[in-house]
Order: structure tokens, then C-alpha cells, then sequence
């Protein structure tokens, strides 16, 4: 006699990274063309299907590892796409994760190699499927994140002006921040330590680079969207 789980139907199961990155004051998503069909050729997330011997968590990470060459990526989920023709293919149900990665130190060969490229979020092209509205929710949830952390730890350079985070969170947020009222509401977080070293094109006198604290060190009880 069949058990109830034998009499259910077999659905696939996959999952869709969402990886942002930040560049020339963009912030940029990675994509790659799609190598099966359906939509074979056409532009496409980067995904995979989920082993039998792993999570929805672990899958994630092994194909950014794969593609990325970088172990320490921030990653979050995001939601779960299931609508029944959402993939034109077959029922499959995916689970969308987004990640910070800094581009200037991920492996280019292995991007170069899976055919995948930097588009600016401002410029995407046509996306496969549902994956706009991945792209959407994605974007969503790290201004979320924007608002109540530093995500600038994730996708700047070790050490960077406040000109530099500024124009990082004008890319995130496609809006302007007032330069004086962004740099008191982020100073009053006490998240970084001014270093004794400034970058001298940002204006006459040089513009002091900062570095972030320790994650432990810093208290993050007040939002800074409304700079």
C-alpha cells in the first residue's frame, strides 16, 4: 500500500541568487545567459537546482562559491517563488536568496567562465520569467537592510570616504542624499573609525577614509533612511 508522501506529487525544487554588487558608483546585479531551455540564451539570474543532500541555504552558497570564487558572502533569503506557471518548463518552486559581494575581489576567470556579467540595477535587460519581480523583492529587502545597518561592509573596499558610502546609498536607494545631513546621521551611529590617511582628489583640504568597526563593537538602534 502507497504511504501518503509516495502518493504526492514530485515537484523541483531550485534555487535563484540575486548578487548584488557595487562599482564606478553603481550598484550592479550579476546575470548570466541561460544555458537550457526554456529561454535558452536569454538573460537569467544566477541559479541551480538544489541537491537531494542539501539545504535551500547550502545550495545557495555552493553555487556562489562556484561562480564567485568567494567563501565569506553575506546572503539572505528573500522569498519563495511558487506560482504553478511560473517556469514554463515544469512545476518547480524556488527559493531566492540576494547577496553583497565585493566586486573587486571575486574571481573574474570563474564569472568570465560561466558567460555571467555586471549590469547596473538601473539597466537590466530582459529577465527570464519571474525574475523582475525576484529582482524587485531583492532590492526591497537590502534597502531594508540599508535602513537599519551598514551594508557598505559587504560591497566597499576596506577603507573609503563618506563621499564613497554616500554614493553607495545614492545607488541603493536611486536617490540623493543631502551630502551634511548624511554624514552627521552616520557619524552619530559611532560604526566607524576615521583613519589618519585622507584621499585628496574629493576636495581641497582631502577627505579622511574611514573602516568599519567590528560588527560586535557597533549598536545599530536608530534607522538612517530618513537622512
Amino acid at each position: 500500500m502507497l504511504t501518503r508522501y509516495e502518493l504526492q506529487e514530485k515537484h523541483l525544487v531550485s534555487i535563484d541568487n540575486v548578487v548584488f554588487g557595487y562599482e564606478n558608483e553603481q550598484l550592479k546585479l550579476l546575470l548570466f545567459r541561460r544555458d537550457i531551455e526554456p529561454a535558452k540564451g536569454d538573460w537569467s539570474l544566477v541559479g541551480g537546482w538544489i541537491n537531494p543532500d542539501e539545504s535551500g541555504e547550502d545550495a545557495a552558497y555552493r553555487v556562489l562559491t562556484n561562480i564567485t570564487g568567494l567563501h565569506d558572502i553575506f546572503m539572505e533569503q528573500v522569498s519563495v517563488f511558487s506560482k504553478p506557471d511560473r517556469d514554463p518548463g515544469g512545476r518547480v518552486i524556488s527559493l531566492v536568496f540576494y547577496a553583497l559581494i565585493d566586486i573587486q575581489v571575486h574571481n573574474h576567470q570563474l564569472v568570465d567562465k560561466y558567460g555571467a556579467q555586471w549590469w547596473p540595477v538601473t539597466k537590466l535587460p530582459d529577465l527570464i520569467f519571474d525574475h523582475d519581480e525576484m529582482v524587485q523583492q531583492a532590492l526591497d529587502k537590502l534597502r531594508m537592510k540599508a535602513s537599519r545597518d551598514l551594508v557598505g561592509r559587504d560591497l566597499l573596499p576596506e577603507e573609503f570616504t563618506l563621499t564613497q558610502l554616500r554614493q553607495l546609498y545614492n545607488s541603493i536607494f536611486m536617490k540623493e542624499f543631502d551630502p551634511g545631513n548624511f554624514r552627521k546621521k552616520i557619524l552619530s551611529l559611532d560604526a566607524m573609525v576615521r583613519l589618519n590617511k585622507k584621499l585628496s582628489s574629493e576636495s581641497k583640504k582631502g577627505a579622511y577614509y574611514y573602516r568599519f568597526k567590528d560588527t560586535e563593537e557597533c549598536d545599530f538602534t536608530d534607522r538612517i533612511i530618513n537622512i
